[in-house]
């Protein structure tokens, strides 16, 4: 009886890639293997047929001969050879499925597991800063909890003089296979936890951990310009990982104290500048401080009160910008508290002669009670 061809039996093209043959190839053997069809001939004639025509396309050189030449060019190369029969070795329904399965459960069928290593965890730390530190940059000391490799054992886990021992549950694979009927997964095994060793004399220090834990003491530079928010990574200053994983990282996120002056938003700087009565009828200068030092600014005559002056340049460089901000002065006018008798009376002269002057001397109380006269009116 003359046998099919191989790209049929599979159910792909001539020029199907290896993928798709594994693909079809699984879906066939998992379809009619014999542990799924106990009793049923045709279903085990079947699955015969898909070992052989995926021992022949699964072998780049057998499938270039077949190609070429169909099935003498094989000759007996197909035929279940190197399947080891149904039930075990790579055409077992159990490795068909670990296959299928083997990256989700850590490994694939018949292929052992590998000891995997994992990486340390990230640490945050939050440091309060002064403005005038974040404007300009700073060196800070940092001190923070954290585990560290152990230095009585070097991170083995062993007591001085003993080492691990393979793990005798899964053979030091780390992974064991867990099967029911045609159904098999591999999963973390449960006695080494995936370790595939066990530590049967552990470290005084540690207790086994290969870890302690300790107060690490880093020095951080703080780039110009920061605010409150901004993170500064340092690579591999997180805790260390696991069967020699790399380590984590350390976040030290930035957070700015409020200065007694200034309020910061974004790149520019705000500030309320108290003003004598006199400076804002009559005009005047008046100092300024910034973050820059001391600088003069001239007040207008007849300034009012929150009024706000712009001093370009004076305010934050941003550690993402070559731009500097500016700073924003708002004035105040400051009423006298503490008069003497002699001032209350000259004061009171004073308003006297402005009352006689009319509206002219007070446009804005003027305009609002005229607002309010009209608001009653039309009640």
């Amino acid at each position: 009886m003359s046998k099919r061809d191989y790209y049929e039996v599979l159910g792909v093209s001539k020029n199907a890639s290896e993928a798709d043959i594994k693909k079809a190839y699984r879906r066939l053997a998992m379809k009619h293997h014999p542990d799924r069809n106990p009793g049923d001939a045709e279903a085990e004639a079947k699955f015969k047929e898909a070992q052989d025509a995926w021992d022949v396309l699964s072998d780049s050189q057998k499938r270039a001969a077949y190609d070429q030449f169909g099935h003498a060019g094989v000759g007996g190369a197909a035929g279940g050879g190197g399947h080891g029969g149904f039930g075990g070795g790579a055409g077992g329904f159990g490795d068909i499925f670990g296959d299928v399965f083997g990256d989700m459960f850590g490994g694939g069928g018949g292929r052992g597991g590998q000891q995997q290593s994992y990486r340390g965890a990230d640490l945050r730390y939050e440091l309060e800063i002064d403005l005038e530190e974040a404007v300009f940059g700073a060196e800070k000391t940092i001190k923070f909890p954290t585990r560290s490799t152990c230095d009585a054992c070097h991170g083995s886990g062993c007591a001085a003089g003993s080492k691990p021992q393979k793990c005798g549950t899964c053979g030091g694979a780390g992974q064991v296979r867990m099967q029911q009927g045609f159904f098999s997964v591999q999963q973390t095994c449960p006695t080494c936890r995936g370790r595939g060793e066990i530590i049967t004399n552990p470290c005084s220090s540690c207790h086994g951990t290969g870890q302690t834990r300790k107060t690490k003491t880093l020095q951080v530079k703080i780039p110009a310009g920061v605010d409150t928010g901004d993170r500064i990574r340092l690579s591999g200053e997180g805790e260390p990982g696991e069967r020699n994983g790399p380590p984590g990282d350390l976040f030290v996120e930035m957070a700015v104290r409020d200065h007694n002056i200034f309020t910061r938003d974004g790149d520019n700087l705000h500030c309320d500048i108290p003003i004598s009565y006199a400076t804002a009828a009559l005009g005047g200068e008046i100092e300024v401080p910034t973050l820059g030092g001391r600088v003069t600014l001239k007040v207008p005559t007849e300034t009012q009160s929150g009024k706000v002056f712009r001093l370009r340049g004076k305010g934050v460089k941003s550690v993402r910008s070559s731009v500097t901000g500016d700073l924003y002065c708002r004035v105040a006018v400051e009423v006298p508290v503490n008069l003497t008798r002699e001032q209350r009376e000259a004061l009171e002269q004073f308003d006297t002669s402005l009352q006689q002057g009319g509206k002219r001397h007070s446009p804005q109380s003027s305009s609002f009670f005229d607002g309010v006269k009209s608001f009653f009116e039309r009640f």
